[in-house]
């Protein structure tokens, strides 16, 4: 089966570049990531992680939809 698979695949002309814009923008995603993660404030960060334990937003979210 991967002989078949490596046939085909060598068969396909311009196949190579796949596999490097693959990587290309896995990169690129993460060092941007990477990059906003240094350079949150991190009075955003306390607010966003205490989403979860906020009950007194869901309730009022809660009543709204009411």
């Amino acid at each position: 089966m991967l002989k078949f698979v490596k046939n085909h695949m060598d068969s396909i002309s311009g196949i190579e570049i796949y596999p490097i814009i693959s990587m290309l923008i896995f990169f690129t995603f993460f060092v941007i990531l990477f990059y906003w993660v240094i350079t949150a404030k991190k009075d955003y960060i306390n607010n966003v992680s205490n989403i979860p334990l906020d009950n007194d937003n869901l309730d009022n979210q809660n009543n709204d939809l009411l």
